[in-house]
């Protein structure tokens, strides 16, 4: 019998206000992914086969920019193996810094371990080289033995080039302005009027406001002008307002591994529960049946089927007007519940319009 745990976590709202960092970012100011085509050398034999026909002509490509001209078909090598490479651009990178990439075999090559990654051009969604990688691949598994008595550790066609791309082409990034665009992480016209109200307080002089809410995710504020020509200190200023963040009633399940998560603001109406099971278990017994001594009968196995019910007593709660999140908890364990009696409780009592939240169910 499968036996499934319940892990109910109950988060209470915050007491303290949330910094406007952790709630909105400036339009513009983000990372942009990066992605290139290259090859890895240097590998003990665990390179692409030969079935795999683009590494042998980018093997070749590569050599013929270097003075040396051979044809792909003439070539067999199983050093090298064809990966993509990617990496995230930060916003602001400059010309000259350092980032790290990550190299995925894209042919058969089993093994990227101990390789060692040539130079690759890491382009932008317009097209533009950005950065370019060179390095050593350090793989977070390996292969062990030969067939048959092969042992893989984690996933070895995968690495990482520490620090080995650097930045070519600054980042497309604007700078701060006179006016910015903070954009909400989580839309919510509550918060960002909060948002409004609270940077006006902050920096706005007298009647006139620098901060406006043009949706539930845009707030558009202005430059003021005591900062001057100083928008870098006014941005670690803005980002450094504090906003007590307004957060939806929800309630989280996930049937798989038994979790219930439900935030401090979820309440329940006035409900009456009631909850009970019917068990209905078959059972087969085999009797054997012996013939009389000296008769011409045989041994025979004869199965004997049972059907046994058996149902519980119905089980019961009264939530009054008003009933935390606490209560309901507590009265669930009492009676207690199942993993899947709670998430049927829950949707039934969504249903019957007595839980004040949205319940969503991954």
């Amino acid at each position: 019998m499968r036996t499934l745990a319940v892990f109910l976590l109950v988060f209470e709202a915050a007491t303290a206000a949330t910094r406007l960092k952790e709630l909105a970012a400036i339009e513009g100011v983000r990372e942009n992914q990066l992605v290139g085509y290259g090859l890895v050398v240097g590998l003990a034999g665990t390179g692409d086969r030969s079935q795999t026909m683009f590494p042998a002509q980018s093997l070749t490509n590569m050599l013929e920019r270097m003075g040396v001209s051979i044809s792909p078909a003439a070539i067999r090598v199983a050093n090298t193996a064809a990966v993509m490479v990617t990496a995230t651009l930060p916003a602001y990178a400059q010309p000259g810094s350092k980032i790290d990439a990550t190299a995925a075999a894209v042919g058969d090559a089993p093994n990227l371990q101990g390789g060692l990654l040539i130079l690759t051009e890491l382009r932008g969604a317009d097209g533009r080289v950005y950065a370019v990688a060179q390095g050593p691949v350090v793989t977070g598994g390996f292969v062990a033995g030969r067939s048959g008595t092969q042992q893989t550790v984690n996933h070895p066609t995968v690495g990482r080039v520490p620090n080995g791309a650097i930045v070519e082409r600054p980042a497309p990034t604007p700078a701060p302005g006179r006016r910015m665009h903070l954009q909400l992480r989580r839309a919510d016209f509550t918060t960002a009027a909060r948002i409004v109200e609270a940077v006006n307080k902050a920096f706005g002089p007298a009647n006139t406001p620098i901060a406006a809410a043009e949706s539930s995710a845009l707030i558009v504020v202005d430059l003021p002008s005591s900062f001057g020509q100083r928008p870098v200190e006014f941005v670690a200023q803005l980002e450094n307002v504090t906003v007590e963040a307004d957060r939806p009633a929800k309630v989280v399940i996930n049937e798989r591994t038994g979790t219930i998560v439900m935030g401090k603001e979820v309440r329940i109406a006035p409900v009456a529960v009631m909850h009970g099971s019917l068990t209905v278990e078959v059972q087969t017994t085999y009797q054997v049946s012996q013939p009389a001594p000296l008769s011409t009968g045989t041994t025979e196995v004869v199965p004997q089927v049972g059907v046994g019910v058996k149902e519980e007593k119905t089980r019961n709660i009264v939530l009054k007007q008003g009933a935390t999140v606490e209560e309901l908890v507590r009265a669930l364990s009492a009676i207690g519940s199942t993993p899947r009696d709670v998430i049927a409780i829950l949707q039934s009592m969504q249903q019957a319009g007595a839980l004040e939240a949205e319940l969503e169910v991954i």
